[in-house]
């Protein structure tokens, strides 16, 4: 990893109220799988109710990095503010289908970015990697995802905003998929 990249590790968790029936946490809410059956839970007003999505507690205003692994078929990595919406399953709630969140949608042959619903697709060669690194530069208005493996990380793509709140890591989740922080 790049000594630069790595005093910014931040701990992040996946928040409960949060997470979408279909999906459990495990591991201390740092590992979250979909589910055939619903799971049990109580009503919270920011859980996801028809996307298959969860937040993480920690609202982000620094210089933060994070690492996730992803199984699977197909798993989105991304931040949010807090203002996503969380009802109906139209494009307001996915990440990355609004002005709220950034995104990198991840599976075995492709990467694609997205903002505000545009798509920005990502040619990266094969690889067994499935761990993507998510560096935020908050202050600079930068938001940073690379393919990480043991010792390198392989930038994918920079977004450039002025953000104006805190943001959220956020993790959608597909059938037959899970995420884990890493750290």
């Amino acid at each position: 990893m790049k000594p630069g990249l790595r005093k910014y590790v931040c701990d992040v968790t996946l928040d409960p109220n949060t997470v979408n029936r279909h999906l459990s946490l495990s591991e201390e809410n740092r590992k979250v799988t979909w589910r055939t059956e619903e799971q049990p839970c109580p009503d919270h007003p920011e859980r996801f109710e028809d996307c298959y999505q969860v937040m993480c507690r920690e609202g982000l205003t620094g210089r933060c990095y994070w690492e996730v692994e992803w199984c699977g078929r197909r798993a989105v990595i991304g931040v949010t503010y807090k203002g996503i919406s969380r009802r109906g399953g139209d494009e307001d709630c996915y990440l990355g289908y609004n002005d709220k969140s950034w995104c990198l949608s991840c599976s075995d042959n492709s990467y694609t970015a997205y903002h505000n619903n545009n798509p920005t697709t990502i040619d990266v060669p094969s690889s067994s990697s499935h761990r993507v690194g998510v560096y935020l530069d908050w202050p600079a208005g930068t938001l940073s995802f690379y393919r990480a493996s043991s010792d390198t990380l392989t930038h994918l793509i920079t977004f450039t905003s002025t953000f104006t709140e805190p943001l959220y890591p956020g993790f959608w989740v597909y059938y037959d998929s899970s995420v884990s922080l890493k750290y």
